[in-house]
């Protein structure tokens, strides 16, 4: 399904979710550091760069225009984490992680309305996303536990995940059913 809003279309999957695309930009493999971006309707606070999937495009060409006009970051696309999926907001976010190799000086979102990134700790970026953007909180729990140069493999939450539906969009306790 296909509906157009005013500056942009957006594409709907057959249960009616928004289909989304995003990453996960780490500066190398082990993926010690996350790149999150400001929201453009909350310039203080920090989010992960992702956006809607155009028409005829595939998820992993979304993603990787996403983090360009909302990042400014150019890389190599790694493994997908899985689909997270928003009851709240109604849609669903297939996510990867992506190595970045070049920052660039200036990008669209930069310029078109003052978009700025920056490069945080693991834990710090659980903390921003804590107050802006819960869900996205389980992008990072998933990137930790599937990480291959990690010794994870102890952790009970250690899966390579094909797919993460949030039940509970609840920012308090947001229940993650995992599928493999």
């Amino acid at each position: 399904m296909v509906k157009e809003k005013p500056n942009s279309i957006r594409i709907y999957d057959s249960e009616g979710y928004r289909r989304r695309a995003a990453c996960i930009c780490v500066r190398n493999d082990l993926e010690e550091e996350v790149l999150l971006v400001t929201s453009s309707r909350r310039p203080d606070n920090w989010i992960v760069p992702g956006g809607g999937v155009e028409p005829e495009e595939e998820p992993a060409v979304t993603a990787l225009r996403e983090v360009r006009e909302e990042a400014g970051v150019l890389g190599h696309l790694g493994r997908c984490l899985g689909i997270f999926e928003n009851v709240e907001h109604k849609h669903r976010t297939q996510v990867w992680v992506m190595r970045v190799t070049e920052e660039l000086p200036e990008w669209e979102d930069s310029r078109a309305i003052g978009r700025k990134r920056k490069w945080f700790s693991i834990s710090e970026a659980l903390v921003q996303l804590a107050q802006h953007k819960p869900v996205q909180r389980s992008y990072l729990h998933c990137l930790h536990n599937t990480n291959p140069h990690c010794n994870n493999t102890n952790s009970p939450n250690h899966q390579h995940t094909a797919s993460i539906q949030l039940m509970n969009n609840s920012t308090t306790n947001p229940h993650i059913n995992k599928h493999s």
